[in-house]
């Protein structure tokens, strides 16, 4: 199976929902007058924290993994990720009967470390700042025989990842609204460009923004600039799921020109939404999955009176971590 090259389009996104059904959970779009209350406008939550495995990232893995042919099964797959991709992969795996190899950072929460374990697959843990996941992973894989399964930079999980957007314009299409806003989390920016790819073949006139972390705006810098940015450091945020440190080279050829703007949040902002989403929506947000809503709640879109969605796009958080938002 050659791995194509090229973003993919609205329809492959469609074809990816068609593969989801049944085996992704649709989560539901929901409201909350509180909500509408503090920010002033009409607000919609995406809960992927109600997903498979805890995140999005399950339907990408499920998108990619499902079409890896038969004879290819058997070697099983490969993957990095600091944890929600992770276990979208294991479980996708798991599945569909094939091994999984998953290239961890050894500082990821122990939260997301035991639950890939957990789904079956086998961790290979290696040092954020002095190792390269990437050449760790494509040896694994080369070594034995097994389909590398990128956590954005592939077409086929990047439509997979769409599917978000797509449920989104399809559930507001239905209620007779039209989005100003829709915003996610990002990272490599995988979710972000499915998304706009969605969204947009439905809105054109939708705004959709990247939500970063303070210190790690590597999308907004490169949409400023025209293009790839780096990140300074690799480590430096709680919000370990947006640590990428450039925006992928495929996605950046969807996201610079159908999203084109990014806003951030601190740490501290970070902790105050997901207490928020705690408190006020009766939702448990990690750090990575709350950085949209920050930025809402800081009125960092400029949302008074118009129609915004926001991606929550985890949940998997460390009991410790989720505690010291709370008491923040």
């Amino acid at each position: 199976m050659t791995a194509r090259t090229t973003p993919p389009t609205a329809a492959d996104i469609l074809a990816a929902a068609a593969r989801l059904k049944g085996v992704a959970v649709r989560t539901p779009l929901i409201s909350s007058p509180i909500l509408d209350e503090v920010t002033g406008a009409r607000v919609f939550l995406k809960p992927e924290t109600l997903q498979r495995t805890g995140s999005f990232k399950f339907r990408g893995a499920y998108n990619r993994i499902v079409q890896i042919p038969a004879e290819r099964r058997a070697t099983g797959v490969v993957a990095c990720s600091s944890g929600n991709h992770a276990q979208g992969v294991a479980a996708a795996a798991r599945l569909l009967g094939m091994p999984a190899v998953i290239v961890m950072p050894s500082d990821a929460p122990a939260l997301k470390l035991r639950r890939t374990r957990d789904l079956g697959a086998q961790v290979v843990e290696y040092n954020r700042v002095t190792e390269d996941r990437d050449a760790i992973a494509n040896a694994i894989a080369a070594e034995r025989g097994a389909v590398f399964v990128p956590p954005y930079d592939d077409p086929d999980v990047m439509a997979g990842q769409g599917t978000v957007g797509l449920e989104i314009a399809e559930d507001l299409a239905a209620l007779g609204i039209a989005p100003d806003i829709v915003s996610a989390n990002v990272s490599g920016g995988g979710l972000i460009s499915g998304i706009a790819l969605a969204v947009k073949a439905r809105f054109p006139q939708a705004r959709v923004v990247a939500a970063e972390p303070e210190g790690f705006d590597d999308h907004a810098r490169s949409f400023r600039s025209g293009q790839r940015e780096r990140n300074p450091a690799p480590t430096g945020s709680f919000c370990d799921a947006l640590l990428a440190p450039t925006p992928g080279a495929l996605t950046f050829q969807v996201s610079s020109v159908l999203v084109g703007e990014g806003v951030q949040a601190s740490d501290a902002e970070v902790a105050a939404a997901v207490s928020f989403a705690f408190r006020e929506l009766k939702l448990v947000v990690e750090p990575g999955g709350a950085v949209a809503l920050a930025a809402l709640l800081n009125g960092q879109f400029q949302a008074a009176g118009k129609t915004v969605a926001i991606v929550l796009s985890g949940g998997n958080v460390d009991p410790e971590t989720f505690g010291a938002c709370l008491r923040a």
